[in-house]
């Protein structure tokens, strides 16, 4: 627990990946911690948690967030809560994932900048074109889309189930979207694993994650011997292959807990550096660091307005009918996860 802006400053005086944006000084936390004391009292007071992405700034994930995770992970926890009130520090998309998971709960988004250049290359109108055009396909969808594109799929997949999930499904013929990097991934594994499938792609990307290229990877691991590279599957094939390890935010968490490697480049957003910098701090991060600008708009003074004048403007709102169709997707992916967790000699 946070008691003074000192203790604020012990815990991410250390981290020194991020830029100006992730660079605490014990000024910059006298400025930060009126906000940190009024933002937990109120909290309290309104029944509220503050759900964080592991992509949002350190201060919010070390001083207010109850909970730190990937998009799915954070669901998860607002099911999970008693809570009325759910803050979501996060992108527009996931925290409407968390309002059609709990309907009768008050979801709210603190980031003045809604957008996700993933999210918003395809509509739920482009799927229903793509529908007509493809009637024979099961519709895949990646959780980092906005409800309406989840209303219009078969199912929905997180980067840590989506192969799984492909494998699962009856029919050959799928279409995979928006991410087109990853749809990439999963055509290499279908391929090099005999799996069958009819893959059509959409033509969307995270643009934090496609800026990596092979040339950055080899400029590291010649600077630093035997560093490992762990990347996240929405980056460029070409990068997975240069790779020492591949998952999904939780599971390259994960990795770098469980193995003790002399450094780590992570290639994802630099929030998940900083976050395992501050839950590793004995551990050494290398490379450049990639900010996500719609992560990043997320901040302490943003989220204490909103607990304090819960905002109309930030408050997530679903058609209910839509938000039925979007959640069958969403139990379609649990249906899925339990048939291929549960198939014998799996």
């Amino acid at each position: 627990m946070i008691q003074s802006a000192k203790d604020l400053y012990e815990g991410l005086k250390h981290i020194k990946i991020g830029g100006s944006t992730c660079v605490y000084s014990q000024e910059k936390c006298n400025e930060l911690f009126p906000y940190v004391t009024e933002i937990n009292e109120l909290k309290k007071k309104n029944n509220a948690i503050i759900l964080a992405h592991s992509y949002v700034t350190p201060e919010i994930i070390h001083s207010v967030a109850d909970f730190v995770g990937d998009s799915y992970e954070l669901s998860k926890k607002a099911i999970e809560t008693e809570a009325t009130t759910i803050i979501f520090a996060a992108v527009k998309f996931m925290a409407e994932t968390a309002k059609i998971l709990n309907p009768e709960k008050h979801v709210y988004f603190p980031s003045t900048t809604n957008g996700c250049s993933l999210a918003d290359s395809i509509t739920g109108n482009d799927v229903r074109e793509l529908r007509k055009k493809y009637p024979d396909y099961s519709f895949v969808c990646y959780i980092n889309t906005t409800a309406d594109v989840k209303a219009e799929c078969d199912v929905c997949v997180t980067s840590s189930n989506v192969y799984k999930i492909v494998e699962t499904i009856e029919n050959e013929n799928i279409v995979f979207l928006p991410d087109n990097l990853m749809g990439k991934n999963l055509i290499d594994h279908c391929k090099k694993h005999n799996i069958k499938k009819n893959i059509i792609l959409w033509n969307g990307t995270c643009y934090v994650h496609e800026e990596y290229d092979p040339d950055m990877i080899k400029f590291i691991k010649n600077e630093y011997k035997d560093v490992s590279v762990v990347s996240h599957p929405e980056c460029h094939p070409n990068i997975l292959a240069l790779s020492d390890y591949v998952g999904s935010t939780a599971q390259m968490i994960n990795h770098v807990k469980e193995t003790d490697a002399p450094s780590y480049f992570m290639l994802t957003e630099c929030g998940l550096t900083t976050r395992l910098k501050l839950e590793n701090p004995t551990k050494t991060f290398v490379g450049s660091c990639t900010i996500c600008k719609y992560m990043k708009a997320n901040n302490l003074k943003n989220i204490l307005d909103v607990l304090k004048n819960k905002p109309e403007a930030h408050k997530i709102k679903l058609d209910e009918d839509l938000s039925k169709k979007a959640k069958h997707s969403i139990d379609n992916m649990f249906k899925y996860v339990d048939l291929y967790t549960n198939k014998p000699n799996s």
